[in-house]
């Protein structure tokens, strides 16, 4: 079964989403998936070089208690799957352009996955900017890849345009919001579901198989 995860990697509901996934996926082991990760950035307008986290989230959901609300039933959610997030230690938002190119260099050498999750961890449990060009190395080679090679795509224009027109297909697709996950281009569930929303797109594949 085909996997399309349209995702951001600044979304924690994307993160908890692939938790929840993975969670789907280890009670339905008979189901073989290929997960691919489709690019949507919630910002596209960002600055290259990002936003101060408070400036951001001041300007987008008008104050501090309305984010410590928002924060805190992330934060619960998460806590449930077993997942940490320290929100607490990010001081910037960043644009995800790059980011989302690491995930496709890293497509090439059957890392997509490994990528997306680190750019994930790096992000919500360690605060760090993941639109900086030396921490994206510094995970690429964590993941096992090239630095020189790393930096000089990350330099360079491969994928941009690409990253940029699947953003912009998504929206004309009807995708809003991430996450959204499309199974076998023909059924979605949008949302960060829970892990038995899953279940039965799997049971489906299965049968379909078997079948």
């Amino acid at each position: 079964m085909l996997i399309e995860i349209y995702s951001d990697l600044i979304c924690p509901w994307c993160f908890l989403g692939k938790v929840r996934l993975d969670r789907a996926l280890a009670e339905r082991p008979g189901v073989r998936v290929d997960i691919r990760w489709m690019p949507f950035q919630l910002n596209p307008d960002l600055p290259a070089d990002g936003m101060d986290r408070d400036l951001y989230f001041t300007a987008k959901f008008g104050g501090p208690e309305r984010v410590r609300q928002m924060h805190a039933v992330v934060e619960q959610a998460a806590a449930r799957e077993g997942l940490l997030l320290r929100l607490d230690l990010i001081r910037r938002i960043p644009s995800t352009l790059q980011a989302h190119r690491m995930i496709r260099f890293a497509e090439r050498f059957g890392k997509a996955t490994d990528m997306a999750m680190a750019l994930f961890v790096a992000y919500f449990q360690q605060g760090n900017d993941i639109g900086n060009l030396t921490t994206l190395v510094t995970i690429a080679a964590e993941q096992g890849l090239d630095a020189a090679e790393a930096t000089d795509y990350l330099n360079g224009e491969a994928d941009r345009a690409s990253i940029r027109g699947s953003d912009t297909q998504a929206r004309q697709l009807g995708v809003q919001a991430v996450p959204c996950y499309i199974f076998d281009r023909r059924y979605a569930l949008a949302g960060a579901q829970e892990h038995t929303a899953f279940l039965p797109m799997l049971d489906l594949a299965r049968d379909e198989l078997v079948g």
